[in-house]
């Protein structure tokens, strides 16, 4: 058979097999041709730019659902928000760390309380109360126990209050200076009803079984610094918040008189004796430049 005109494989110093399935170059011959372009630079062998994502998405979804780019994006950016959401509480929970770690051990012996007999719960509070029996025991103990456990069970209410009052207290004066309200109102109010109480019962007005009762909560350590927030609102808002603390723990007081509501009182009135702590602690705050910055 004639090979005039057939340039021979030598003579072109390519390999050009060619087999009944494939007429042209093999694969591998035809990708080493393609390196070899593109290593020296050649415009018509460049790599062709690869599909846009959400086709390949669309392409290899199991279920045929379309995903499209729009609808990545829409997740992206509901992705976004989340964190953004994520990221301020974190700023925020650590700008008043005191109040959320107070949260956190609330948390852990409320859930405590739960797995508990009723039986043995109020034994057990029982031992951590500040009554009378053992505040003469053990005074410094029950102060600081009585402080870590909440009556009832109920959690989440205690998260709103601290958030609108302990942080806030918190962030305007420093973890220190928080802490010092707090506890002093919680200690001074319960001396002081506790003292109340221990009158009542020798002018025979409470049974002597009253120095065994239940007491404890973190309810005058709250009342303390919503009384000392009162420094924190501009005047003339500065009145009318203090007289509605006022009203709404004086009218128990009025009505019921039990030595709880003398204990609220009492921390209303050492968290207002607590201004030396609030000198030069910035600007108060004015509701009214808050809703003109929010229409605004």
């Amino acid at each position: 058979m004639s090979t005039a005109g057939v340039p021979s494989a030598r003579s072109t110093g390519r390999t050009s097999a060619v087999t009944p399935c494939m007429a042209g170059p093999s694969r591998r011959s035809s990708q080493r041709s393609r390196k070899r372009a593109a290593r020296s630079g050649s415009p018509a062998t460049k790599a062709r730019p690869a599909a846009p994502l959400y086709l390949a998405c669309e392409a290899a979804s199991p279920t045929g659902t379309s995903i499209t780019g729009p609808s990545l994006c829409a997740t992206a950016k509901r992705l976004m928000r989340v964190d953004q959401v994520l990221n301020r509480a974190g700023s925020y929970i650590r700008s008043a760390p005191g109040t959320y770690v107070w949260l956190a051990i609330l948390f852990v012996t409320t859930v405590a309380l739960h797995h508990m007999s009723p039986d043995f719960e109020e034994d057990f509070l029982r031992q951590r109360s500040t009554n009378i029996h053992e505040l003469s025991d053990n005074p410094v103990r029950v102060l600081i126990t009585s402080a870590m456990w909440i009556d009832g069970g109920f959690w989440l209410p205690y998260v709103a209050l601290f958030t609108v009052f302990h942080s806030q207290a918190e962030r305007w004066l420093g973890t220190l200076r928080w802490l010092a309200v707090a506890v002093a109102a919680h200690v001074m109010a319960t001396l002081i009803s506790e003292g109340a109480l221990l009158g009542a019962i020798r002018r025979g007005a409470a049974p002597h079984s009253a120095v065994d009762t239940l007491d404890i909560g973190v309810s005058y350590a709250l009342a303390g610094v919503m009384g000392v927030l009162t420094y924190r609102v501009a005047a003339p808002w500065r009145y009318l918040y203090l007289g509605v603390i006022l009203v709404v723990y004086g009218l128990p007081l009025l009505t019921s008189r039990a030595f709880t509501d003398v204990g609220h009182f009492i921390s209303i009135l050492v968290g207002l004796g607590c201004y030396p702590l609030v000198r030069g602690r910035g600007k108060a705050w004015n509701p009214k430049e808050t809703l003109a910055a929010l229409r605004g």
